[in-house]
This record gives C-alpha cells, sequence and structure tokens, in this order.
C-alpha cells in the first residue's frame, strides 16, 4: 500500500473526502515528525511507538577500496509495534 491508497482507504473508512483524509494524514506525519524532532515519543496505544535512539560512532569500510571510514553518530527513527497490532499480523 502507498500513501494515494492510504489516503483512498482514510477516505473510504472515515466517509470522507479524498483531500480531506490527504490533509489528516498529512497532519498526523508532520506531527510525528515535529515531536521526534523535539526528541520526543508519539505513543499510540494498540499500534506503536516513534521514539528517536541514537547509532553510536562507528568504523566502516568503502565497500570499493576496502578503506576503513569513520561514521559519525547519528539520531535515527525507530518504531515499536504495540501488542494489538503483532496480534493482528500473527
Amino acid at each position: 500500500m502507498n500513501k494515494s491508497e492510504l489516503i483512498e482507504h482514510i477516505a473510504q473508512q472515515a466517509d470522507i473526502s479524498k483531500a480531506a483524509a490527504g490533509r489528516a494524514l498529512e497532519a498526523l506525519i508532520g506531527g510525528v515528525r515535529t515531536t521526534l524532532k523535539k526528541g520526543g515519543t508519539v505513543s499510540l496505544v494498540g499500534f506503536g511507538t516513534f521514539a528517536v535512539s541514537t547509532r553510536a560512532a562507528r568504523t566502516g569500510r568503502n565497500p570499493r577500496t576496502g578503506d576503513a571510514i569513520k561514521i559519525k553518530k547519528a539520531k535515527v527513527p525507530k518504531f515499536r509495534p504495540g501488542k494489538a497490532l503483532k496480534d493482528a499480523v500473527n
């Protein structure tokens, strides 16, 4: 499922227009992005939790030359599924 298919699904399930569903989806994504940018977490009970974690600096290899390179630490978004989502998938 891609973004346009998700918007269509939201519009049908909520009985709203595709434009309104698109705005709602963009608002959700924007809210999650803003919260994670500030270092917070977003918990949706039954669905899961979005959070930011820090990946440590490490030494990697250049695949072309085999030379060792330093990779800086980075903040990465993570998603941990909730119990209801895990149960629905299994």
